[in-house]
């Protein structure tokens, strides 16, 4: 089982996930205050946040931010907002997953272990060992570093995966299903969340959709990874 780390404010939610994750046989521990949580996470191990965004010292999208400074804890986001734009923005800023209270415990008993079965896949799988280079980017497997024109890129963890695999097959066409499985380690869910991440790394990248160099989306079909064509001669 898990040790999860509750910030939630509301005493009724917070008894309330602490009951239900305990009947689960799962380690909890809960805090009401974003300060508390970074407390938390910057003294103990956890393999699950469970993080309200309404907190009473700083919102949880700022929490959020700062708990991807110090930690690569897997978090999901308890929110009664459903605003698509602010969704986008938790996922960017390094949220694993969210939810839109009210939900249920099998909602997220069911979210909790997908996340857990991607970030458990992820430490245990085995990187390869060599080097990786497309075109100008340069990436480390084992170190977990990548390079572009010999200038490092700050990428979350899941960014320097997703370009990690698409990088080890160059010139493939890799289809969405097969990057949940791969990188988000699930065989369902929803294209919003590999398009904000191809959005983001696309920025570290300095290319668009409009203009890509690196990253190719066919529409209906995958996204590839190739070095960029040489530029026509003038």
């Amino acid at each position: 089982m898990a040790s999860v780390l509750v910030v939630e404010d509301d005493q009724f939610v917070r008894s309330a996930l602490i009951r239900h994750l305990t009947d689960a046989a799962h380690t909890v521990r809960s805090v009401g205050t974003a300060l508390e949580a970074l407390r938390e996470v910057a003294h103990l191990r956890f393999d699950v946040v469970i993080l309200d965004l309404g907190l009473p010292d700083l919102d949880g999208a700022e929490a959020l931010k700062m708990l991807r400074g110090i930690t690569d804890v897997p978090v999901i986001i308890a929110t009664a907002r459903d605003d698509e734009a602010e969704i986008v923005r938790l996922l960017n800023d390094g949220a694993d997953d969210y939810l839109t209270k009210p939900f249920s415990p099998e909602h997220l008993s069911a979210r909790m272990a997908a996340v857990l079965r991607r970030a458990r896949g992820s430490a245990g799988a085995e990187p390869p060992s060599r080097l990786i280079q497309v075109g100008g980017l340069s990436i480390d497997p084992l170190r977990r570093q990548a390079e572009l024109d010999g200038a490092p890129l700050d990428l979350t963890r899941r960014e320097f995966d997703l370009l990690a695999f698409l990088a080890g097959r160059p010139g493939v066409v890799v289809a969405r299903k097969e990057l949940l499985a791969e990188v988000w380690q699930q065989s369902y869910g929803d294209d919003q969340t590999i398009d904000v991440h191809l959005s983001w790394l696309r920025r570290k990248l300095g290319e668009t959709a409009a203009r890509p160099r690196y990253l190719h989306t066919l529409r209906g079909v995958g996204v590839k990874l190739e070095p960029p064509r040489p530029e026509p001669a003038p």
